[in-house]
């Protein structure tokens, strides 16, 4: 087990929590940490972009004018490439650019995410993020506190709309539920900021047996 601190809102240390090792105490997995965020973004990815080939605009079936006597450059359609309103060439068309990553490799990429995090010291648990009104000064005095000026992404256990609210206008800060935590977020983030309650359904969902 690995002790972590734990703070209130006003970056008080109030007490010590035993995290895993099998979830925080992982080694740094680069290469797997990387084929996932990789497959993260390619699977948002859309695919829906699309050209029309030549072959594919509408007119241009007879030729512009006869072969030779002209004076111009021998032209077949007014549809090719060269034209205005022609077609693409190597048009770009529909395609999937979904990769698969099996359960496995996702979790053991986010327990590489998570302990790296915490032993680079820039993951902080915090006992509660409760607000009494969905106000963003009060979420952005308790981000001041702990001096987190770049991009935070904070973690907690379910759904909290004023917390939601609070924090939509900050920029730079994610609001995330613990169920979807992912290796991305966590490494495009500079500091995570975790609920006691998100350590905790986090090791009980990533602790389970694979």
């Amino acid at each position: 087990m690995i002790s972590v601190k734990v703070y209130d809102k006003t970056a008080k240390e109030v007490g010590n929590i035993q995290v895993s090792e099998e979830v925080f105490g992982r080694d740094f997995n680069e290469a797997l940490i990387h084929q996932v965020v990789v497959a993260q973004l390619a699977n948002r990815r859309q695919g829906t972009k699309s050209a029309l080939t030549r072959t594919e605009v509408r007119g241009g079936g007879k030729k512009p004018w006869r072969q030779k006597g002209t004076g111009n450059a021998r032209q077949g359609s007014i549809r090719a490439p060269q034209w205005i309103k022609g077609g693409v060439v190597f048009a770009p068309k529909p395609r999937d650019f979904s990769q698969k990553v099996n359960k496995t490799m996702r979790r053991q990429a986010i327990k590489s995410a998570l302990s790296t995090k915490l032993a680079d010291g820039e993951l902080t648990v915090i006992d509660n993020l409760n607000l009494e009104a969905a106000k963003t000064r009060e979420a952005q005095a308790i981000l001041n506190n702990f001096g987190f000026a770049k991009r935070t992404l904070i973690v907690i256990d379910g759904e909290d709309q004023n917390l939601l609210r609070a924090t939509n206008n900050i920029q730079n800060v994610t609001l995330i539920d613990s169920a979807l935590l992912n290796v991305y977020d966590i490494v495009a983030s500079y500091n995570l900021l975790v609920t006691k309650a998100a350590v905790e359904a986090i090791e009980k969902a990533l602790g389970e047996e694979e």
